[in-house]
């Protein structure tokens, strides 16, 4: 169940299916190559395919091992390329992200998938439909596959900034909860970490593959590469712009807390200095002195009564017109 596909295909046709076994037999013919797709093969199946493809050790044991960061490797004429493939779940919330591992050679193109990724059965039959574009062999669908994985990060990309846009309006709005917003940012710097990790290396793989002085590559495949040089370059700077815009949103959040903070401490100090000047004067008089000037005044309680209402009432207007109630 590990191959999910192995197809011959000669003058940009598609022969028929071509069995792991028979492979070697079939690239015996003049002209022609074999794509075989995998999905996460143990070392047996990879031992045997790479004794029928010959391909090189140090390639296989990363294939079978995966984790690895996205990278293009020479060896002879063939090359190992490693992509990261992007998967959100059903409310994208989530990003998944797995690997493919390509062996590319003059007569041969192997796909080892890794974790989340899409089926690449539309990349098939997309380059099927397509004969003059396949004609140009392995290059060619080398091509298509990078294609396919860099224009999934584009939803990706659109969701991130989405919820971005959507985290920075709760940000300002009446009922910020630093918390939770803090916890939001956290959770999309560490995706749009990962996401930087995966894209940011194909920028230097589809440089040297659109520049690639080698047959494999033709020339007028490298073109298609330059395609997909730009798309890189797009999601590329996208992953940087949110993540400058995600460092300035954890500062505005931070900041907004300690604002939110002083006006708290600004509203519980006028309130007790308000309560401060009353129990002031109660204070004073209430002390068992038998000498005090209003003691035994007629008007003595009713103007500690003022005093204390007055007080209050000016700090409170003061208080308001500073913005501290």
């Amino acid at each position: 169940m590990s191959i999910v596909n192995c197809v011959g295909y000669a003058g940009g046709e598609r022969v028929g299916d071509v069995a792991l076994e028979d492979v070697s037999e079939f690239l015996e013919r003049p002209e022609g190559f074999v794509w075989i797709g995998l999905h996460e093969p143990d070392e047996k199946l990879l031992r045997q395919a790479q004794a029928e493809f010959g391909l090189h050790d140090l390639a296989v044991e990363d294939a079978h091992s995966a984790h690895q960061r996205p990278k293009l490797e020479e060896y002879g004429d063939s090359l190992f390329v490693v992509l990261r493939t992007a998967k959100a779940d059903a409310d994208r919330r989530r990003i998944a992200f797995g690997e493919t591992h390509v062996f590319v050679g003059p007569r041969y193109v192997v796909t080892v998938r890794h974790g989340a990724s899409m089926s690449y059965g539309e990349v098939r039959a997309r380059c099927e439909t397509s004969p003059q574009h396949l004609r140009q062999g392995p290059g060619f669908v080398l091509y298509a596959i990078m294609d396919f994985i860099v224009d999934h990060y584009f939803p990706i990309v659109d969701s991130l900034e989405e919820e971005l846009a959507s985290l920075e309006d709760e940000l300002f709005d009446g009922a910020h909860r630093g918390k939770e917003v803090a916890q939001r940012i956290y959770r999309l710097k560490s995706q749009m970490l990962v996401l930087k990790r995966a894209v940011s290396p194909l920028v230097e793989v589809c440089n040297r593959l659109e520049r690639f002085d080698q047959a494999l590559i033709l020339p007028e495949t490298r073109l298609y590469f330059r395609d997909v040089y730009d798309h890189v370059i797009r999601i590329n700077e996208s992953a940087d712009n949110m993540r400058e815009l995600l460092a300035s949103a954890l500062e505005a959040n931070l900041a907004l807390v300690s604002v939110r903070q002083n006006e708290v401490m600004k509203r519980l100090a006028a309130g007790a200095a308000m309560v401060a000047m009353p129990t002031l004067i109660a204070g004073v008089y209430g002390m068992n002195f038998e000498v005090m000037p209003e003691l035994h005044w007629a008007f003595g309680y009713p103007l500690s009564i003022v005093l204390m209402v007055g007080s209050v009432g000016y700090l409170y207007y003061r208080f308001r017109k500073a913005s501290w109630l």
